[in-house]
């Protein structure tokens, strides 16, 4: 029985890779003839089309060296010989005929080492064999060309001839396309791909990392996935091997052991086969025949919005769905379809221990109810609140509460033993400590969390606050123990602040500023205040409002704004202390020693210098805002400053923040503004960072 083989440029690229495609040949010759059809070593068609001297010469050298590798002595000298006196033959040839030695250049040099090994080998020309547009001709051709007593026919791919007998080629992958023609002429039970990838796969591994081979596909589905543009098989390829009734086995010549891919005659595969894309914005879910697609429509749209992607349509199209989205967030929206229809995720418990029982934590659990089931569905992680605690009570439960349950519980069931100890007797694998606390000591116990295996996340500002020496053992702490430690919720609420500057801070993007206007209360009472109400009145709402801290002198003197500078400071890589910072507090002097009625009555009698710096501010068409600024060469400051309609912070409503970020590598602030206030947008982001 013949066998067909064909290897691509990346299977042939050097000598250690030509090795192993004559391993693999080697042992298909024991049990019979074989015919061995080769690209180009990778990369030298594109050398070839371009003509650069330079380029031809570093191919040249390149064969060369395979040689050198693969050859010694006599046989060395006389694979140069026959290398040198084909690229002298390239030279000559027309212009239109020099990309076609490519194949010859690799094909010679395999046969030769074939014969060496002791194998009856022939070199066959494919210029001889291949009559471009005519298959009866063609494969009249090659059942003569490969009638000999050989054991290995050695043949180029991708080039031919014209009927008028000049040379061409068959096209880019043509390869594929000249072993399925040689199958066909020579009546081969199969033809064998031997490419770079464990075959063809659920979609691109570059956009859908958990994408995996199918085993089995038939033609017609495997020509729907190479136009919806998958880019392991040539399309021609398909029709002579189907004609002929032969399978097309996609392998993997780094990993000759694993299945593959068997293209053959099936007309239906259960279930759906692939996902395909185009640059163009068009994913292709490639049905196997026995699924409706219409049935499927609305889910695939509703999967990409449910992940904040708005599908431009969602169709039917024969066995296929086909979706189009803005090609900008096509990689996203393949992963987020792959997941949906490909992924059949393993659900892991994810143990939440929750500090605070307040209005963030509250918030979390109702998110964690809401949001349970679609969790587990699209990530297979499986949320189970196993603890919770107040300022006096605490409460663990291996078994798992209810969510809305939690809170309840613990006013009935807690006790007043300190929650990190119960939590620290638990196993800390897969499990989080949720800090949603505004403690100011809770800090010192993220260390041991950390080192016993417990993921922690924060939105308590509070914790990393603190003196740069203990925020350093903390990071320290987790880099050491692998534990995760998150606190993107601390600055921003819900927006992307910490990890915007983190990235370019790990990418050695030098921070030159940042600008944030970070303080939720001063926000939203800058942003009303008009003069018409009292500034005290506004403060005195916000209090009510329990938009302040407790004591709204923190808010008033900047002290929330300095956690988040020293926060953000210090996730930018800068070692900065709060004693630092010179800050200018928005009350335009000091009012400590009062209690809470006498701070409104003292910020009454200061009207007039709130009046003053409104009406001077908007006389210029300008807006106050409070804003905590780290600027290299500068000071740090947290202080009020008027701005105008081209600064991100003038636009700015109620609690919403901006953080503005310049760094050297890039020549426009990066921007990030939005809601930074509220126990929804606390309670999301903290669940973001659970998940990540």
């Amino acid at each position: 029985m013949t066998k067909v083989l064909k290897f691509g440029g990346s299977s042939v690229a050097d000598a250690t890779a030509i090795s192993r495609v004559l391993d693999i040949v080697e042992a298909e010759a024991s049990s019979g003839k074989v015919i061995l059809v080769c690209s180009a070593i990778s990369g030298c068609t594109d050398a070839l089309l371009s003509g650069a001297a330079e380029s031809l010469e570093r191919i040249r050298s390149r064969h060369l060296r395979i040689i050198g590798r693969l050859f010694t002595g006599e046989q060395r000298e006389a694979a140069q010989k026959d290398i040198e006196s084909l690229f002298a033959e390239m030279s000559a040839a027309p212009e239109a005929e020099k990309v076609t030695f490519g194949e010859i250049f690799s094909t010679r040099i395999i046969a030769r080492k074939l014969s060496c090994e002791g194998f009856r080998t022939v070199w066959t020309d494919s210029r001889e064999c291949v009559v471009k547009g005519d298959i009866p001709e063609t494969y009249s051709r090659i059942r003569r060309a490969v009638s000999g007593d050989a054991d290995i026919f050695v043949a180029p791919g991708f080039i031919a001839s014209n009927p008028d007998g000049s040379v061409t080629t068959l096209g880019r992958g043509g390869s594929d396309y000249s072993a399925a023609l040689y199958a066909a002429a020579v009546g081969a039970d199969s033809v064998d791909i031997w490419t770079d990838v464990p075959g063809i796969m659920t979609a691109n591994p570059k956009k859908a990392p958990l994408a995996k081979t199918v085993p089995l596909m038939s033609y017609s589905a495997a020509l729907r996935m190479a136009d919806g543009g998958a880019k392991v098989l040539y399309p021609p390829t398909v029709a002579p091997a189907r004609e002929a009734g032969i399978g097309i086995r996609i392998l993997n010549t780094f990993d000759p052991a694993a299945g593959g891919t068997l293209v053959s005659g099936e007309d239906c595969v259960p279930g759906w086969v692939g996902l395909a894309d185009s640059e163009d914005g068009v994913i292709t879910i490639v049905g196997g025949g026995e699924e409706d697609p219409a049935d499927y429509v609305e889910r695939a749209a509703e999967t990409l919005r449910r992940s904040g992607i708005q599908p431009l349509s969602s169709e039917p199209s024969g066995c296929d769905l086909v979706i189009r989205v803005s090609p900008g967030i096509l990689k996203e929206a393949v992963k987020v379809l792959h997941r949906e229809f490909f992924e059949a995720a393993p659900v892991r418990n994810i143990r939440l221990f929750i500090a605070g029982a307040g209005a963030v934590a509250s918030a979390l659990l109702e998110t964690v109810r809401k949001s349970a089931g679609l969790v587990a569905e699209r990530t297979g992680k499986r949320l189970i609140v196993c603890g919770i605690a107040s300022s006096k009570l605490s409460l663990v439960d291996k078994g798992g509460l209810p969510p809305e349950e939690a809170i309840s519980a613990l006013e009935e069931s807690g006790d007043s033993l300190p929650f990190v100890e119960k939590v620290l007797q638990e196993e800390g694998e897969g499990a989080f400590f949720v800090d949603c606390t505004d403690s100011h000591t809770i800090y010192k116990d993220y260390e041991r969390l950390l080192e016993k295996g417990f993921g922690v996340v924060s939105s308590n500002r509070r914790s990393f606050a603190v003196p740069f020496v203990s925020y350093a053992a903390i990071k320290a702490a987790s880099l050491r123990s692998g534990s995760p430690l998150r606190y993107e919720t601390t600055v921003g609420a819900a927006l992307p602040v910490l990890e915007s500057i983190s990235r370019s801070t790990n990418s050695s993007d030098e921070i030159i500023s940042i600008e944030a206007v970070v303080s939720c209360t001063l926000n939203r009472i800058l942003s009303e205040y008009r003069a018409e109400e009292s500034f005290s009145s506004l403060v005195k709402k916000a209090w009510e409002d329990g938009l302040t801290e407790r004591d709204p002198r923190i808010d008033l003197g900047g002290r929330d704004a300095l956690r988040k500078l020293l926060i953000l400071a210090r996730e930018a890589g800068l070692a900065l202390e709060e004693q630092d910072v010179a800050i200018e507090p928005v009350t335009g002097g000091s009012l400590e020693g009062l209690d809470i009625e006498g701070v409104f009555a003292a910020l009454e009698e200061r009207e007039e210098y709130f009046a003053g710096l409104y009406h001077d501010a908007s006389s210029r068409g300008l807006k106050l805002r409070f804003t905590a600024t780290l600027e290299r060469g500068a000071e740090p400051a947290i202080r009020l400053k008027a701005v105008d309609s081209r600064h991100p912070a003038y636009h700015l409503r109620g609690t919403e923040n901006a953080i503005i970020i310049r760094s050297a590598f890039h020549p426009y602030p990066l921007v990030i503004s939005g809601a930074g206030e509220g126990p929804g947008e606390a309670a999301s982001s903290l669940l973001n960072d659970i998940l990540k």
